[in-house]
């Protein structure tokens, strides 16, 4: 099946995600009592309050908001890699929109992340609606057939049907002997590199890195050698 797609169809990304504010006590009253609410759920044995996890409130939408969305496309046999960052959450999700409506909404593109379609793709869209932007097609999945759905995602592949295991981009690079992204930061110091050192450029290039990684991962499913850092483009 995956031998059928057009990879220059396809628009890799990968997005990071950090709390919306900085501290806990920092929060308005309203959200820091749905924060509490949230967290109660989602405490562990020796965690001991909404306030010591809240470090983890970037994963979820309502409590998060997107810093960087980095894309990857094939053109001209390179691999063109772009990324929209920055403090203004409304303005990179608009440049993002743009892209996707002037190059990916005909209906034969395809959108691709790690664990995108439970994490990435509902992130970004949900994150547009709060921030009064219209959804732009490729990303309004409502009432679509799944196979109307133009997204895949590198997990979902890797399941072959399976449906009981998450496993993590981090993991699958190393089974193919891809080179890691991992070699600076992780998903778990984003927060602390966004609001402590205030390093959105780190932020940037860490999430490149995990794009570029789900492309070489797509292409290690086909069987294909994936590409090399000769082969990419910066823009």
């Amino acid at each position: 099946m995956l031998h059928k797609v057009n990879i220059n169809n396809i628009l890799f990304l990968d997005i990071e995600t950090v709390p919306q504010s900085s501290e806990y006590n920092k929060l308005n009253d309203r959200i820091k009592t749905l924060w509490d609410k949230k967290a109660m759920l989602l405490l562990r044995d020796d965690e001991s309050s909404a306030e010591s996890i809240y470090p983890r409130a970037g994963i979820y939408s309502e409590f998060g908001k997107i810093i960087c969305i980095s894309v990857a496309y094939f053109h001209d046999n390179k691999l063109r890699v772009k990324s929209y960052y920055g403090d203004k959450e409304a303005e990179l999700l608009l440049s993002f929109k743009d892209l996707l409506d002037k190059y990916f909404s005909d209906g034969k593109h395809l959108l691709c992340g790690h664990n995108a379609k439970e994490f990435d793709f509902p992130y970004i869209a949900r994150r547009m609606l709060i921030n009064k932007i219209k959804v732009p097609q490729i990303l309004d999945v409502a009432g679509l057939k799944p196979w109307e759905v133009n997204h895949l995602d590198t997990m979902q592949l890797w399941k072959f049907g399976d449906y009981k295991h998450y496993t993590s981009l981090d993991l699958l690079t190393a089974v193919f002997d891809i080179p890691t992204p991992k070699d600076d930061i992780s998903g778990a110091d984003v927060w602390k590199v966004y609001w402590q050192e205030n390093n959105l450029e780190r932020i940037k290039t860490y999430c490149e890195k995990d794009t570029i990684s789900v492309v070489r991962l797509f292409q290690a499913f086909r069987a294909e050698d994936w590409v090399q850092e000769d082969q990419i483009e910066y823009k």
